[in-house]
């Protein structure tokens, strides 16, 4: 349908240190089917001193580097956090697959708060989230979400107020951004290979008339984490296939950012000082990856 895109090149920016490598099994690991893994991260995000933060699905861990690169644990417990972002005031919002929605303080990693469902039920197993200009927060909630379950969720959730059903009936929604007018959500479907647009709606916390926006084909897994940047280009980190892609505002895709170590691009966040280089956690060797690009990422909720 389209020509081949051009390649960017990556490279690594920050390998997980080797006495942070485990080897044993974990109960998210046995979920998984995938034997002992030395970690699996995800979730990258900035703060406005220019550190990165990571997670550790695996081994309930969230990592925190330096501008150049310097790791420390910043928290491990009893957990799977798949997706970190950070609010302006500078808490951590984390979605644990085990435990739901965490606040945690930017200082000592405390958790603050522990958000629940609809109703008091318990959600199935989050995944991403991203914040509205307005501060509210948006997630998805894929749980064993497939083809022949089409059972994943998204949620909102307001501070002060109660999580509100978004869309249902998804085929595993992961990663999701605004689009470039803030009018709908741009959310990953990993199993059908899929990114679809669902626009908001004003009058009601269901967004409505959802449509496909981008077909994807190949890989072993499927489209991940999702990122912006100022003219609208769409990051498509596609796990399993050993790449992200760059689509432009209309879907046409523009690059390849191909990766130099393995095949588990998971997520994508934009950094440095002009936020023209994209940062890939690559979770098959366990190593962030980071790409120059020529138009900068969308400024992050916590920069605002």
């Amino acid at each position: 349908m389209f020509a081949a895109p051009p390649i960017v090149e990556t490279e690594v920016f920050a390998s997980l240190p080797a006495e942070w490598r485990f080897t044993n099994e974990t109960e998210w690991s046995r979920r998984r089917g995938s034997g002992p893994l030395h970690s699996f991260l995800e979730g990258p995000s900035f703060d406005r001193q220019g550190n990165f933060y990571c997670v550790d699905i695996c081994h309930g861990r969230i990592f925190k580097l330096t501008p150049a690169g310097e790791w420390s644990l910043f928290k491990r417990y009893d957990g799977a956090p798949n997706g970190l972002k950070i609010h302006r005031d500078g808490r951590l919002f984390v979605t644990d697959q085990f435990q739901g929605l965490l606040i945690l303080d930017p200082e000592n990693g405390k958790i603050l708060h522990c958000v629940e469902g609809p109703a008091g039920e318990r959600f199935n197993a989050l995944n991403d989230l991203v914040f509205a200009e307005d501060g509210t927060l948006y997630f998805t909630d894929p749980g064993g979400a497939s083809l022949e379950n089409p059972v994943g969720r998204i949620f909102r959730w307001r501070e002060g107020g109660p999580v509100e059903l978004v869309a249902e009936g998804l085929t595993y929604p992961n990663g999701l951004v605004f689009d470039e007018g803030n009018k709908a959500l741009l959310i990953a479907l990993s199993r059908t290979l899929q990114i679809i647009r669902a626009p908001l709606n004003p009058e009601s916390p269901l967004a409505h008339k959802l449509g496909l926006f981008i077909q994807l084909s190949g890989g072993l897994a499927g489209p991940d984490g999702l990122a912006l940047d100022e003219h609208g280009g769409l990051v498509v980190c596609h796990s399993g296939l050993a790449c992200a892609w760059l689509f432009d505002r209309l879907g046409e895709p523009i690059a390849r950012i191909k990766s130099c170590a393995g095949i588990r691009v998971t997520n994508a966040a934009y950094g440095g000082p002009d936020r023209k280089t994209l940062y890939l956690t690559e979770s098959e060797q366990g190593v962030i990856l980071k790409a120059r690009m020529a138009t900068p990422g969308r400024v992050m909720f916590s920069h605002r």
